[in-house]
């Protein structure tokens, strides 16, 4: 028997907590990495923790995980366990993110080479 009080939150609601698109939600779920109810009326409504949920795709799509990379963690999450496979694969993220954050700290600290040689030429950047 359906209860007259819904559960969970509307797509829009969930959207505007965790600051991403309506649409976003939905690709979310296209690439099972969310999931949600629908009630009587169509309308779909996501649990409680929907909103950390997305916030942690968005983190991960971030820092340049693919949705099949996510989908593989996002059980972990979860449940706090991992496969050696699941293990060996976030090894792998972990050791391309500390090359891309080695590969940022020498293209800023060229930019920065730059702006103060630039700045100390002549005290106005000019080469007159």
């Amino acid at each position: 028997m359906e209860s007259s009080q819904e559960v969970g939150m509307r797509i829009g609601e969930v959207a505007a907590k965790a600051g991403v698109s309506v649409r976003s939600l939905r690709y979310y779920e296209q690439q099972d990495l969310l999931h949600s109810s629908r009630n009587p009326g169509g309308q779909r409504r996501y649990p409680d923790g929907a909103v950390e949920r997305v916030r942690l795709i968005q983190q991960l799509y971030s820092v340049g995980l693919t949705s099949r990379t996510i989908r593989e963690v996002l059980p972990f999450a979860d449940a706090g366990g991992a496969s050696p496979e699941l293990l060996e694969l976030l090894a792998a993220e972990r050791d391309r993110l500390d090359r891309q954050m080695t590969d940022l700290r020498d293209v800023r600290r060229r930019l920065h080479d730059c702006i103060t040689e630039a700045r100390n030429h002549d005290g106005t950047g000019s080469s007159s």
